[in-house]
């Protein structure tokens, strides 16, 4: 199903609106990913973000997509067979590092509500100009900080984000506060510790607070 940039927006828009932390997962080992899932949503944060950058990775999609209430998207991707392979496996959405017009028309082609990194303001018009409005701001910490989307809310109103790269617990409400950040992506709630464990409990205790952080 063809998506228009609008309904593109609309629907990583829901997507983002679900919970104020977007867990980034870096799932080694497919046998992982249901318990993974499973304790996320239970800490409430049902939109999870699987990067493609583990061999593991299109079958754990696979696996948490069947998982009651999580709505899970594929990271990383860099153009068309990406997103194809993304589809296939049964993601949701889809998350880049930066934005290209392949990357954008494959995307919209196949259905695929994307997250296209931004790391400067002409990156964000380019956006614009396609009639997208939601976008990734990458790599957050690295390219300035909060500071950088208050500036850019100004002269860029239309334009919301969810920030990834470098964000932490103690670091995200300052991201959550601006008016023009519907979430931030994080992989603190699923440390590479926690995950060797098997350690559910925690990953859970993690995610609660994490869904604590939304401003007011």
């Amino acid at each position: 199903m063809t998506l228009d940039p609008h309904d593109a927006s609309t629907r990583i828009a829901r997507i983002c609106a679900l919970a104020p932390v977007v867990p980034v997962l870096v799932v080694e080992d497919a046998d992982q990913a249901d318990p993974l899932a499973r304790a996320l949503v239970a800490g409430g944060l049902p939109a999870l973000e699987v990067t493609l950058r583990t061999p593991a990775a299109l079958e754990a999609i696979r696996l948490m997509a069947g998982v009651a209430g999580a709505v899970v998207g594929a990271g990383t991707l860099l153009g068309p067979a990406d997103v194809e392979a993304a589809c296939a496996a049964g993601a949701s959405f889809g998350v880049s590092p930066g934005v290209t017009d392949r990357l954008v028309d494959a995307a919209l082609a196949n259905g695929l509500p994307i997250l296209c990194g931004t790391a400067t303001p002409s990156e964000a018009m380019r956006l614009l100009e396609r009639g997208i409005t939601v976008a990734k701001f990458f790599p957050a910490e690295a390219n300035g900080g909060p500071a950088v989307l208050r500036a850019w809310a100004g002269p860029l109103p239309q334009m919301r984000f969810c920030p990834t790269g470098g964000i932490g617990a103690g670091t995200a409400t300052a991201w959550l506060a601006l008016p023009n950040v519907m979430c931030v992506g994080g992989s603190w709630v699923a440390p590479a510790d926690a995950l060797a464990a098997s350690d559910w409990d925690r990953i859970s205790a993690l995610a609660r607070a994490a869904l604590a952080l939304r401003p007011g």
